[in-house]
């Protein structure tokens, strides 16, 4: 299975230190839909796993979220993309579990539901708590620098973390690298 995972605040949409609560706070970053499409075109999968504690604040409920999710679907759907599945911890950091980011839950839960190993699957984000999820979990962190990007950047001064400034760039190197494997091979 052909897998891409995704953060979503700061990744795919704008972020906001005050949360995103509802539909109208939802703003995608720019080129990142097309992004995801581009993935999906190329017959990858594309899920989500990130935190969503506002749930766990009181600051959104349930009904929301989903809208939000469904405003992201339909707006993906314009441009024949979708995605497959979302993952998300509701909780707040101070009542975590293994399912929040920096704790890999919610991958090591993809990973056993689509009978997969992560190895080698990006897992693109914007904080170090995705990274540090994707490195537990076995997948390959990839660091955006949209949203948190830039402040969790300057946090980690390894050599050989793999930094694009969006999800546009991303997608864009990582299927030119897919394409020319698949030339290496076939």
């Amino acid at each position: 299975m052909k897998l891409v995972i995704l953060d979503r605040d700061g990744v795919i949409n704008e972020d906001s230190d005050a949360f995103i609560k509802s539909v109208a706070e939802w703003h995608p970053i720019p080129g990142s839909l097309e992004a995801i499409a581009q993935l999906c075109r190329a017959g990858y999968h594309v899920y989500i796993a990130s935190n969503q504690s506002g749930i766990g604040r009181g600051l959104l409920d349930y009904d929301a979220l989903f809208a939000i999710h469904d405003r992201l679907q339909r707006a993906l759907a314009e441009l024949g993309g979708r995605i497959d599945g979302i993952e998300y911890a509701p909780e707040t950091p101070e009542n975590a579990t293994q399912m929040r980011k920096p704790a890999p839950g919610m991958l090591r839960d993809l990973s056993q539901r689509l009978g997969v190993s992560l190895q080698g699957v990006p897992f693109v984000g914007d904080s170090s708590g995705d990274l540090q999820a994707a490195a537990a979990a076995g997948a390959r962190p990839v660091l955006v620098l949209t949203g948190n990007g830039e402040r969790t950047k300057k946090a980690h001064s390894a050599d050989d973390l793999e930094v694009y400034p969006n999800l546009a760039a991303f997608a864009r190197t990582f299927l030119e690298q897919a394409a020319a494997r698949t030339d290496v091979v076939g």
